[in-house]
């Protein structure tokens, strides 16, 4: 079953989630516990530090955004007291200068959501210095798009103007993308 690529987990299967989305957090912590690792899951800044301080997880899924903070604060606590884990960083807003911040902070990757659970599982045992293998079903283009539109859409408040003026795009074709279903 394991990808001839990745390593086996190690004798210490501790895992720690830090997401603020329940449902995907419920998800992830049964999927990741299916593969053999020993979930401990957080849903803020606060409890997802108080874990790692408590007790250093060998492996790390943190969420960048969180209600109540940065999810680097939380590898940041990872590094201090057990540097040798292993941090995936997952984010619904990709950009580079975040991916660069996860990375001098520690992480060992960096995924953009929605990423699956064997993505991650690649994420986190890949060897070290090498990346995972490319993901089976990776997003597509028009989905990437649409995600990031809803994501800004969301963020102003489900403001139409004001989403297509941050956008650069004209208020009717917004409205127009907004009607239409997610694609694949």
């Amino acid at each position: 079953m394991a990808d001839s690529n990745l390593q086996e987990i190690g004798p210490d299967k501790s895992l720690l989630l830090v997401d603020d989305d329940e449902p995907f957090l419920r998800r992830l912590a049964k999927a990741m516990e299916k593969r053999g690792f020993d979930v401990e899951t957080a849903g803020s800044v606060a409890a997802g530090k108080a874990i790692a301080t408590a007790r250093p997880p060998a492996y790390a899924v943190v969420d960048l955004r969180l209600e109540d903070g940065n999810g680097l604060e939380v590898v940041e606590v990872l590094r201090e007291k057990r540097e040798e884990s292993r941090v995936v960083i997952l984010t619904g807003y990709g950009a580079i200068a975040t991916a660069v911040a996860a990375v001098k902070s520690g992480a060992t990757d960096y995924l953009a959501k929605p990423a699956d659970a064997q993505d991650i599982m690649s994420a986190l045992l890949a060897p070290e210095g090498e990346l995972p293998p490319p993901p089976e079903n990776p997003m597509s283009a028009d989905r990437v798009r649409w995600e990031h539109i809803q994501r800004v859409y969301e963020q102003c408040d489900r403001n139409v103007s004001e989403t297509a003026r941050r956008l650069n795009m004209h208020r009717r074709t917004l409205q127009r993308i907004l009607a239409k279903r997610s694609p694949r």
